[in-house]
């Protein structure tokens, strides 16, 4: 999943939490952005902070609120990309990553 925040410490409280609450295998904090959009009217031009989020499918419900509870913006993005590999990183954010009563072994996608 990808989303933004507008600085480093908001993005790192962000990633911290969703990996401690094994929502997330993993969070990688991209400095350096600068994003332009339209917001109320105007055009915006900020630095902000990307955040690559690694998580499995069956969770993206639960992370996307979570996410929504934990960030300042008013319509954080939550933009979520499948994902295939062949290393064996699937099984290791699997692993990592929180399972829930209706999960099964089906589950099987990040």
């Amino acid at each position: 999943m990808l989303s933004t925040a507008g600085d480093a410490d908001t993005a790192a409280r962000i990633g911290r939490a969703l990996v401690e609450e094994r929502l997330a295998a993993c969070v990688q904090l991209v400095p350096g952005l600068r994003s332009l959009y339209r917001w109320q009217g105007r055009v915006a031009d900020d630095p902000e902070v990307l955040l690559l989020i690694k998580s499995r499918t069956s969770l993206f419900d639960r992370l996307c609120r979570r996410v929504r509870e934990l960030h300042p913006y008013e319509t954080p993005e939550l933009v979520a990309l499948p994902a295939r590999e062949e290393s064996g990183y699937l099984a290791w954010l699997l692993g990592e990553t929180e399972t829930t009563l209706c999960e099964g072994p089906e589950d099987t996608t990040a």
